[in-house]
């Protein structure tokens, strides 16, 4: 059911549509170098396909899956003989180009450069993180969205009335019912619903009719869209924590749940979970922390499928606690003074006295022992003079931190606010 010719093709119209700037490229023989980016199904390969059959220059499929670089070489030697002796351009079709590491990729840079050959690379994965930025400096980027249930159902239309390529000769009728189901679960994806209507229309048989039941019955189990190293990976890893801070733990379950069923290894939630109750959490609730860390420990010690009542315990927690980020803006003060070269010698009365000699040399000498005073607390400077460029931990207002605020307005370390004054 693959399209042969533009106006076949399903979908894509913001750059396919009739004068669009790459339809008339490809109609007018005179693409440039491109990366196809976009979910699977969404029709990187047929587009690929389409401009096999609208080009004169010579078309070389080639997957980053089964060959390497020993064969691509071989491929930019024939395009090179080829564009010297007859002056034919060469298109070289590279499909899952993300599978070819960084150093691999670098072998394409000369000679798309050169114009020896037309690059068309094909992923499913954000091509800026996965691609040379130069590669993508000298190609352009088009970016293929999920078909729409509309789309899919055109598809599925042709797929069950053509005789010759489709499943039209059973004769099948599709429940609606049946046909909702398949566009639900292929989640955009036209490659999913036409192996579904494949699958259904096998088990109906000739002249049969496709239930929602017998469409259940083909997708079986679903294959969530989730690719471990890939852009869908960030993305829903991106919405979990997004989720957890803004404290919607059903949103968290929900993401988490997504991240499970689609294998995720489940440590690295866990550590995605400690992370957060430092840094989003903080002192706003310390618990948040020991209760993710105790997940993480209870994930190495119970292991799936249980370990994922303890992380979704831990999110529950940690989405509902009060939030503060004063831990992390309080580290990076810190450190932001560091890296301006602030690096004066410790004071000599916080310096270690516990070798022989330090005291001849002044070490400790002023130190003013806390707990021999009230409040187990005393006045004195911790930090050398001059390093200091503002305060660094200021705690919110929030759960616990407002216990902690309040304690080091005591100390002294925050100053107490003044009362407003009473309008007249």
């Amino acid at each position: 059911m693959r399209p042969r010719v533009l106006e076949e093709f399903v979908g894509q119209e913001e750059i396919l549509g009739p004068g669009m700037p790459l339809r008339r490229a490809i109609e007018a023989d005179e693409l440039n170098s491109a990366i196809l980016w976009g979910p699977p199904g969404s029709g990187k390969t047929t587009l690929a396909h389409l401009i096999a059959n609208h080009t004169k220059a010579h078309f070389v499929p080639f997957s980053a899956v089964t060959s390497g670089v020993p064969e691509l070489r071989k491929v930019i030697a024939e395009a090179r003989d080829r564009r010297k002796l007859y002056s034919q351009r060469t298109i070289l079709f590279v499909d899952e180009i993300h599978r070819f590491n960084k150093a691999q990729q670098d072998a394409f840079l000369p000679v798309v450069e050169d114009g020896t050959i037309i690059l068309v690379g094909a992923t499913t994965e954000n091509p800026y993180f996965e691609i040379n930025a130069p590669l993508i400096s000298r190609s352009r980027l088009i970016v293929l969205k999920p078909l729409t249930p509309d789309q899919l159902e055109v598809i599925l239309d042709r797929a069950l009335a053509d005789e010759e390529r489709g499943v039209g000769i059973f004769a099948l009728t599709l429940a609606k019912e049946a046909r909702a189901h398949i566009v639900q679960f292929s989640d955009g994806d036209a490659r999913m619903a036409l192996n579904a209507l494949e699958e259904a229309a096998k088990i109906a048989g000739k002249s049969g009719a496709i239930t929602l039941d017998i469409a259940e019955q083909a997708f079986q189990r679903r294959a969530l869209r989730y690719d471990k190293d890939g852009d869908q990976h960030y993305d829903i890893i991106s919405a979990f924590i997004k989720s957890l801070r803004g404290s919607d733990p059903d949103a968290a379950l929900y993401w988490m749940a997504r991240m499970i069923e689609a294998g995720e290894d489940p440590r690295f939630i866990a550590r995605r979970l400690v992370v957060h109750a430092s840094e989003d959490v903080g002192n706003a609730d310390p618990l948040a922390l020991l209760v993710a860390t105790a997940a993480a420990q209870a994930v190495e010690f119970v292991g799936l499928p249980e370990a994922r009542i303890n992380l979704a315990q831990a999110v529950t927690y940690i989405a509902c606690a009060p939030k503060s980020n004063s831990v992390v803006t309080s580290i990076n003060r810190a450190q932001e003074d560091v890296r301006k070269g602030k690096l004066a010698p410790v004071p000599k009365h916080l310096r270690d006295t516990s070798y022989r000699g330090a005291e001849k040399l002044g070490h400790g000498k002023g130190y003013q022992y806390p707990h021999d005073f009230p409040g187990h607390h005393v006045e004195q400077e911790y930090l050398p003079e001059g390093t200091k460029s503002r305060s660094y931990y200021e705690p919110s207002d929030q759960g616990y931190e407002k216990k902690i605020r309040e304690r080091m307005k005591y100390w002294g370390h925050i100053e107490k606010e003044e009362p407003e004054a009473n309008e007249e």
